[in-house]
């Protein structure tokens, strides 16, 4: 009689769960889930926060920034769309305090407002250094000055002093605690100083010369201002209206955006990581629970159950536990997600909002189709064999059905994990390494076992390896599927340990704790020398000294270029303005050439940063104009240069590889990093009083901070792939316990001896870790190049090591599971096991 598919489903369900014949399927799905939502959620709610507090960020619903006074025509069009303005002004120079308090100076980043700033977001200010900020709708009055406290100590000034800015003297009367579109940029790396519009006339600040931008921030309903950004997009791009463009978030911190790029997508890789690992523990672990179901599935067909039944039964079962394992897997990486958020929730000022139910829905999709895709076709099996061969105890060669839905899940396995890595390269390379990763270990597997069973002379060897030797090779299928799915498991550990060391190194490197945190410009060349002397009597160790003079590109293959020749906003603007060139006979060590060749006092020859080339279209070859102080000057790109502007170090986008350029009208500009002395920058000043300096010391601890939170991050996921490894490690070793167990019994009956099949065991499990190890490691320097180079975009060469240590690795590991997972294989009772093998 023929039982309902739910009722035997369910009866197999609750038997096998109580068994605990499943408790590694869902050890497996939980760990992929659970990796995969805990950076779904924190990403899913960092992009909300940062989406919300756009508006915060930048001051109002849309900016507009530009280098002259905003064209009218722009709040023109914002009033009549009935949106709300504000325009403030932001520009560098020097403040100085009174010559009776110690005439020291500093420089500022000065920004003039009108009352009612800011639109959006709100300005914080407190009444002394040491007292808390609170929000306020009021700007500086007439005649006073609200000021960053880093300022005040370094002029060695308090409330009430005086500040001489240009030609007038402000009263000091706020002290500034959060601005909300502060951003960033090499003017904002100063201490901020607001004043009231009304006051700037008397500063006499403003001149032709001036380095200034203007900003108008626009705010509304979200309709009008739609209006507005595109209207204003548009009128950008005209011929008249030059050096004008509208300011988005994406922009807003540029010093942080790529160790944030490169920790996103390795936390992705450890996600993807997790998730193919786990799908090779669940294929491993359906196939061991194929294989315990033989007898089970002999007497359901004996007993009259069809192979529709039967199938559908199984089907359900492990629904139900994908289900089951996905929800909790989702528990957990919600749970998880929290942690992140204590390590890098604060990169938003404001607390995260809610996470949307996407995370959720994409964990669920994801571990019902790696249990559907991986665990499923194996049981299949089961319903689809004739009673024969199953009494036989063997499974068989998949069916179509198997292949079908094996195909299908692969597919839409692989298509989840590429919309997970959010990072079309990062994704591919994964997924396509393990992919073809997974076919090279199977063949070299199978290649290796062979020449070992050649190789073994059994009239001289000793007697445990024979028998290893045999058992290896008597079933070479075993083995292969062993090896392959024990080097995977290594391939991702290895891969992960490697990458994770050099890539937290090339964070460490971009800012070490000797990072120049100071940048001194304006130095003119007759003070060139004494400059550098009274650094070096100072204690500076490493400097960075080049000349530095501007330039406009006006032509490239004696072909003018004007901003209106380039479609991409960023072009534009590079055409738009003067570029900092500069010129060195020896290429910048901090610098990498890519393409072509720095020839030292090469005449007629530029190295182009490889980024503005792109930028631009330029490329080796191509003959550059520029005008220099109203000179043209030619020269032939002969080199492309790798520039990390993370470094803190002197950069340039140009340079000439020549130690001196005649006629030309340089500047010297240097990076260093200060001495600990008291006082250092205020006597650099007073002995050079026309050079700018500017102090990075707040800059590189804000992005050490983050590097540092990112790290702790990264570790932390880190720890959910390792489980993972294992899992596959355990799944590996014990996918043919019950094969083993029958031969072990055979050659105990026989008169072995357990200590000769124990050193049988160990020589086996040995052998296959050293080959998987050996494999793994070397798949893992290939693909780790390739995601180093084309997905971190950091330089990386494996070390030779890397095999010796991954062989040696594999084998350890092998050995410690297969004790933990074959231990009770040599105690079994010989009569227990050969009773189960009929055959």
């Amino acid at each position: 009689m023929e039982t309902s598919v739910s009722r035997l489903a369910w009866r197999s369900l609750w038997r096998d769960l109580r068994a605990g014949e499943l408790r590694l399927v869902i050890v497996a799905v939980t760990l992929a889930v659970a990796a995969l939502t805990a950076v779904g959620f924190f990403a899913d709610r960092l992009k909300g926060g940062l989406a919300r507090d756009a508006r915060q960020l930048l001051g109002g619903d849309a900016v507009v920034v530009s280098d002259n006074p905003t064209p009218k025509a722009f709040a023109q069009q914002a009033r009549s769309l009935g949106l709300a303005t504000v325009s403030t002004m932001v520009f560098p120079t020097m403040a100085r305090a009174p010559d009776a308090q110690g005439g020291a100076s500093r420089l500022v980043a000065l920004k003039a407002v009108p009352p009612g700033y800011p639109l959006r977001g709100s300005l914080q200010v407190a009444a002394s250094p040491e007292a808390t900020g609170a929000v306020t709708r009021d700007v500086p009055a007439r005649g006073e000055a609200w000021v960053e406290a880093p300022l005040l100590e370094a002029l060695g000034l308090g409330m009430g002093d005086a500040l001489l800015l240009g030609d007038a003297q402000m009263r000091i009367a706020r002290v500034i605690t959060l601005e909300p579109d502060r951003g960033a940029g090499f003017m904002n790396f100063a201490p901020r100083v607001m004043l009231n519009e009304a006051d700037i006339p008397a500063t006499r600040l403003v001149q032709p010369a001036s380095r200034i931008s203007w900003r108008l921030a626009v705010a509304g309903a979200d309709r009008d201002v739609a209006r507005f950004a595109d209207w204003a997009v548009q009128e950008a791009k005209k011929p008249d209206v030059r050096g004008v463009r509208i300011e988005s978030l994406e922009g807003g911190r540029p010093e942080m955006r790529q160790t944030l790029d490169r920790a996103e997508k390795f936390l992705n890789l450890v996600a993807l990581l997790a998730a193919l690992l786990s799908a090779v523990a669940v294929a491993l672990a359906a196939r061991g629970f194929a294989a315990n179901h033989l007898d089970d599935c002999a007497m359901l067909r004996v007993l009259g159950q069809s192979q529709r039944t039967i199938a559908w039964s199984y089907a359900f079962e492990f629904t139900m536990v994908g289900l089951f394992a996905s929800l909790l897997g989702v528990a957990i990486g919600f749970g998880v997600h929290f942690v992140f958020v204590m390590l890098l929730g604060s990169l938003v000022e404001t607390s995260l909002p809610a996470a949307s139910a996407w995370p959720v829905l994409f964990g669920l999709g994801m571990g019902l189709t790696l249990l559907l895709a991986f665990g499923l076709p194996p049981v299949l099996q089961l319903a689809q064999v004739p009673p024969l061969r199953v009494i036989r105890r063997d499974v068989g060669n998949l069916k179509p059905a198997s292949i079908a839905v094996l195909a299908i899940g692969v597919a839409g396995f692989a298509a989840l994990l590429l919309a997970a890595s959010s990072d079309l390269k990062l994704g591919l390379i994964a997924v396509g390494g393990f992919a073809g990763a997974v076919l090279v270990f199977a063949g070299l597997s199978w290649l290796a076992v062979k020449v070992l069973r050649a190789s073994v002379n059994e009239s001289t060897a000793p007697r445990w390896l024979v028998l290893a030797t045999r058992q290896v090779s008597a079933k070479p299928s075993y083995t292969v599927v062993q090896s392959s799915a024990l080097a995977v498991g290594l391939l991702a550990l290895v891969l992960l340990v490697l990458l994770r060391t050099d890539l937290i190194a090339s964070w460490r490197q971009a800012t070490p704790p000797d990072a120049p945190n100071r940048f001194v410009i304006n130095v003119m060349p007759e003070q060139s020398e004494a400059f550098v002397k009274a650094l070096r009597e100072a204690g500076v160790q490493r400097l960075d000294w080049y000349p530095m003079f501007r330039g406009r590109l006006v032509a490239v293959n004696g072909r003018t270029v004007t901003p209106d020749d380039f479609a991409e906003d960023r072009a534009r603007r590079l055409v738009d303005r003067e570029f900092n060139l500069s010129f060195a006979a020896d290429k910048p060590p901090h610098n990498e050439v890519v393409a072509g060749r720095w020839t030292p006092e090469e005449s007629g020859a530029v190295s182009v940063e490889e980024g503005i080339a792109t930028t631009l279209g330029l490329k080796l070859g191509d003959t550059l104009r520029f005008d220099i102080a109203g000179t043209p000057a030619e020269a032939k790109i002969t080199s492309l240069r790798k520039v990390d502007w993370t470094s803190m170090r002197a950069n340039f986008f140009v340079m000439y590889p020549v130690a001196k350029l005649p006629d030309v009208p340089a500047t010297y500009m240097g990076a260093f990093r200060a001495p600990a002395k008291k006082g250092f920058d205020n006597e650099l000043v007073r002995a050079f009083p026309n050079i700018t300096a500017v102090d990075m010391t707040a800059t590189i601890s804000q992005v050490q901070s983050v590097l540092d939170k990112v790290i702790r991050a990264v570790e932390f996921l880190f720890g959910f792939t390792l489980a993972a490894g294992v899992v596959v490690l355990f799944a590996a070793v014990t996918a043919t316990r019950e094969e083993r167990a029958r031969e072990f019994a055979i050659m105990r009956a026989v008169g072995a001896r357990g200590s000769l099949l124990r050193q049988v065991q160990r020589a086996e499990l040995a052998g296959v870790g050293l080959l998987a190890g050996f494999l793994a490691s070397v798949v893992a320097a290939i693909v780790g190049w390739g995601l180093a180079k084309y997905a971190f975009d950091f330089n990386w060469t494996a070390s030779p090591l890397v095999p010796l240590a991954g062989s040696a690795a594999g084998a350890v590991l092998a050995l410690a599971a297969g004790w933990w997972g074959l231990r009770e294989v040599l105690n079994r009772p010989v009569v227990e096991t050969l009773r189960k093998a009929p055959e």
